[in-house]
This record gives C-alpha cells, structure tokens and sequence, in this order.
C-alpha cells in the first residue's frame, strides 16, 4: 500500500486518516524517547483488529512534514518495532516493515521506516488493551464490540478457519502446478474454478485472496503469511531433550504434502535400522514408518492452524519418537476414544489430503493418498508401533492446547 515515493507523499499531505499513520521519531543518544513502546503498540493493534494501515515512522503528523531518522539509527529503530510486535502485543502481529527515502520541504532525502499492517486473522491485545482504528485515531473497544470481533475471529475459526482469506495475499501467490491437481477442467475463468474449491476466499469488500487451506497446498512458500506452518523437526542422541546432544535439525516447510514428505526423508536418515542374517536377511528399523506416516498425516490434517505461536514439533530420541500437534481434540474425542471416534477440525485439509497421491519416495506406507478418511489411522499407528516396540503409543493432552503422541522404538533399537 503507497508503495511509490509520489503516492506516499500525496497521503502525507492528505493527513491521518483510517488507513494513515504518522509519527515522528524522537531520539536521546541512542534510545528512542518517542513514540513511547506502549503508544505504538496501541497503534499497531488497533490497525491489526481493523483494516490493512500504513504508519510512517520519520514523519511528524501535526504539520504533515517528513522529519526523517537518521541513517546511523535505522537499526534501532527497527529493532524497536520488531520488538513491540513480538514482545508487547498478544499475540504477536506480522508486519512489514521497509526503509525508504522521501524529500523533505527542501527536496532534501530523508529515511523513513514504512510498516505495512494488514488486517489480522486474530484479535491482539496491546499493553493498554484492545483497540481499533476509528478514522484518523484509535479507539479502545467496548464490550459488546470486542465481543463480536471475537466471534468473527475466534469462534468463526474454530468453524472454518481454513476457508478464511488470508491477508495481503492474492490469486497470483498459488501456483498452478499445485491448484490443477484439485481442480478437473473447466470453461470457466481460474478464479471462479478456485473459489468454488475454497481455494481462494472473497472478502466483504469483494478483494480476493488465498485462503488458509489455498495457502497451505498450494503457496510454494506458505510461511510467508503463516510463519507457523511448519514441522520442526530434530534428532537427539539418547533420552533427554538437550540441544547439546541435538544431531540434526530441520525446520520442514512448504506444501503440507511437501512437509509429510520431508518428515518421512527425516525419519529416514535419522533412525537406526539393525538387520539379522539367519535364516534370511531381515531389518528391523527403530520406528515403523506405517506408523510414523499416520502420525505425521493426522498432525498435519488435524492441528489448530488458528493457534498463534505453535508448530508441528517431531522430535527423535534413541527409545522414542514424540510429536506435539498444536490444539485441543476436536469436537467430543478424548485420548481414551481416539481409536475408536473419527472427527476433523479441518474438514477442507482432510479433502484435499485424500486428493493429493502419495509420493513414491516415501515408501510402502499402504496409501495411494495420504488421507483416505475411514478413521483407520490412529489404529495404524498403534497396532504397527506395539508389534515392533512391544510397548503401545500414548496420547497425552498437554494444558487442552496441545496433542502429544509418543510412539516407543524397537526392542533391540
């Protein structure tokens, strides 16, 4: 948004409006004396629970005029900022923060730091509290406002949070080679064909972006708008989870298929295999990879993708595997009738899993698709797991906010 020298300027002499910012930077010695951290926190948030905003940092809004920051101070500044958005506002907001130069009154190059706030898919609390942008200020929201806010993010969320849009994305960041897999042919123009797979989402304004789901399969990278939507994956030697004994680590991105595909490959390459010679050759790996695929597969389809802060973590250890999915159970399932309940949170996800082939790297896993929806999964991964280790997997549910499946290596691993 103003992203050109001569529409930045124009707005600027426009004044603050619903979508503008500006605040002039103030400076002693090397700490920054205004805006105060708790004031731009305010700004910040009430931008993130309304609308996409622009503040400009380096411009004093009384009289309209580039005022600029010094070039050896940019650093700070934006260090500054940085911090704010990941220390002061609950939870964190995702902005975009760019360093430009426009003339001041004289025509003299100053440097000024632009932040570009899209509207965000949760509501974000600032020290002070909850706020919204009200035309050229913000405004603290009143009870029955944060209320709905609320019911539009949150609840809302928990329904169908993967057919949301996503901010400042838009049709030309999924790529075709992905989308045609889950399209068949059509006469009708790629949009309407996306939209009407949920694909991409129309917003109340009519702008049209990626959703969630969009996003996840088909942005070749689609942590650029959902920074936790990935698997964080490491292997320890032993027992303990110690970085000092960490022997590999990788963080998995890309397509959800993509993930699941690379988590395999890292099972792979960090597990121990030990083979007998009588009467034939036969290996035993640590963990069945059956097993490890269903587990992986239900992380990925079933987690909370609303919930800010958490990723997929697959850790390693000589006599177990653990992987953490971010959220509660859905709908009535407990971790006693896991086995015996099928129930989704992302009913999209799950559709679009069981349309996407598995890929022929991974393996005998017993899957043409890496979802085939008949609730078979979770007795996969214990049955497959007991045979080899002698010890049947546990489900445990951590704080009601996170999945943790422990599946035990082989006897003789």
């Amino acid at each position: 948004m103003f992203d050109s020298q001569e529409e930045l300027l124009g707005k600027i002499r426009l004044g603050e409006d619903s979508i503008l910012e500006l605040k002039a930077v103030s400076f002693r010695g090397n700490k920054i004396t205004g805006p105060k951290r708790d004031d731009l926190a305010d700004e910040l948030t009430a931008f993130g629970n309304s609308f996409d905003g622009v503040l400009l940092l380096g411009v004093d809004d009384k009289i309209r005029e580039v005022e600029g920051i010094p070039l050896d101070k940019l650093d700070v500044v934006e260090t500054f900022v940085r911090e704010i958005c990941s220390d002061s506002i609950d939870p964190p907001l995702n902005v975009r923060i760019v360093r430009m130069m426009l003339p001041d009154s004289q025509g003299i190059e100053r440097a000024i730091i632009k932040m570009d706030i899209p509207r965000s898919l949760f509501v974000h609390k600032s020290p002070r509290g909850y706020f919204h942008r009200l035309g050229s200020s913000k405004r603290e929201m009143k009870p029955d406002y944060l209320a709905r806010l609320f019911q539009q993010r949150s609840q809302a969320r928990l329904i169908r949070f993967e057919e949301q849009s996503v901010p400042q994305s838009s049709m030309n960041d999924l790529s075709e080679d992905f989308w045609r897999k889950f399209t068949t042919r059509s006469r009708e123009p790629s949009e309407v064909v996306l939209l009407k797979r949920n694909l991409l989402s129309k917003e109340e304004s009519g702008v049209v972006r990626g959703s969630v789901a969009g996003i996840l399969f088909c942005c070749e990278h689609p942590e650029r708008f959902l920074p936790n939507a990935f698997i964080e994956a490491v292997r320890y030697r032993g027992t303990r989870q110690d970085s000092n004994y960490q022997t590999d680590a990788q963080r998995i991105r890309g397509p959800l298929d993509q993930q699941i595909k690379q988590a395999m490959a890292f099972l792979k390459k960090n597990q121990t295999v030990k083979a007998t010679k009588e009467p034939h050759r036969v290996e035993m790996p640590q963990f069945s990879e059956k097993a490890v695929f269903e587990a992986v597969v239900n992380a990925v389809a079933h987690r909370d993708y609303s919930v800010s802060g958490s990723k997929i973590r697959f850790f390693m250890f000589d006599d177990r595997l653990e992987i953490y999915s971010p959220g509660a159970l859905p709908n009535t399932v407990t971790v006693e009738s896991i086995a015996l309940r099928q129930a989704t949170r992302n009913e999209l996800v799950t559709s679009l899993l069981a349309e996407s082939p598995v890929a022929e790297t991974i393996g005998d896993v017993g899957r043409s698709f890496y979802m085939e929806k008949r609730g078979d999964g979770v007795p996969i991964i214990l049955n497959e797991s007991t045979k080899l280790s002698g010890k049947t997997p546990v489900y445990q549910l951590i704080d009601e906010s996170e999945l943790l499946l422990t599946i035990y290596a082989a006897k003789n691993a």
